[in-house]
């Protein structure tokens, strides 16, 4: 639920949240996130100062005003994680508050979010992928079906797409060219080559489908017609991965994941790596370089056990 601001403050907020999306391309999930991470500070900054605050005043939070709504968050029980990103989307807002006011805004700026140990992606083994793509089709109750989740999940582990991204593909992407133009979180493109395996894939899938796939409709059908739901995706995968002894990290995620990851250990160059994945910072995909070296230090201590 969103607390209750004033309407200013409200308007303010929403008119933030248009340009954001707008100008920035930040998709509807990061927009609602921020707008209940702002809406839960300026609700905290009316109660604190006992009253609702202009644009400026907001601008001018001070130190101990920031660390006061710090604390009422982590006593929430927020995550580090979550509140370093609540932070940044108080950031966000107070700094085009201040250009919006002229106030000084250097103390919530300067202001360092909580520390916190980044989550490692979890992969599966190149032998987990192969026997995914094998398994994940396997109790569909139709050809077509089975052909589909086939080819869903060869696109994630083959070119290294989110689920959302494949299921945007239209009939018009059919048959797979040499390479795909893929547009990824907050609007960004970038261009994937296509591996045969995953043309094979969607091409048998085609061939199967009892529906018309027009160009401008979903190419990926539900068993009425309609764009599959992404959880249908995720249940097949599921199952598959209690057959196969798989753990509960193998969600269509960790395809996209081991994409990246097997790329990386075959050699694979990590600002390319990076280009393929639509990543906006290299950072995020130097993650990968970090589970490697944890895979490599796993196989040593498996081949040089500690007396």
């Amino acid at each position: 639920m969103t607390p209750f601001l004033a309407p200013a403050l409200a308007a303010a907020l929403d008119e933030w949240l248009s340009q954001l999306q707008a100008l920035q391309g930040a998709s509807a999930n990061t927009v609602e996130a921020y707008r209940r991470d702002v809406s839960r500070y300026l609700s905290f900054l009316a109660r604190h100062r006992g009253g609702a605050e202009g644009l400026a005043g907001v601008a001018a939070t001070t130190q101990s005003d920031l660390r006061a709504w710090m604390a009422e968050e982590r006593g929430r029980g927020l995550s580090p994680r979550s509140l370093a990103r609540a932070l940044s989307a108080v950031k966000g807002f107070t700094a085009w508050a201040a250009d919006r006011t002229g106030a000084d805004a250097t103390t919530v700026l300067s202001a360092r979010g909580p520390k916190f140990r980044r989550k490692l992606p979890r992969p599966l083994t190149e032998d987990g992928a192969a026997l995914m793509l094998t398994e994940i089709g396997s109790d569909a109750r139709e050809d077509w079906v089975a052909a589909r989740d086939t080819a869903i999940a060869t696109l994630l582990y083959g070119l290294g797409l989110r689920i959302s991204e494949a299921l945007s593909l239209t009939g018009a992407d059919h048959p797979l060219p040499p390479t795909l133009r893929i547009t990824g979180k907050g609007g960004k493109t970038r261009i994937v080559p296509v591996v045969p395996v995953a043309a094979a894939a969607v091409s048998a899938y085609v061939r199967l489908c009892p529906f018309d796939l027009a160009p401008g409709e979903a190419l990926f059908r539900g068993a009425r017609g309609g764009p599959v739901n992404p959880r249908l995706i995720q249940a097949a995968m599921e199952r598959a991965r209690l057959r196969l002894g798989l753990p509960a990290t193998a969600t269509p995620h960790a395809l996209r994941h081991s994409f990246a990851t097997h790329l990386l250990s075959a050699g694979g160059d990590l600002r390319a790596i990076q280009e393929l994945l639509g990543h906006a910072s290299l950072s995020t995909t130097q993650a990968y370089t970090a589970v490697d070296a944890a895979r490599l230090m796993a196989v040593y201590e498996k081949a040089h056990p500690r007396a």
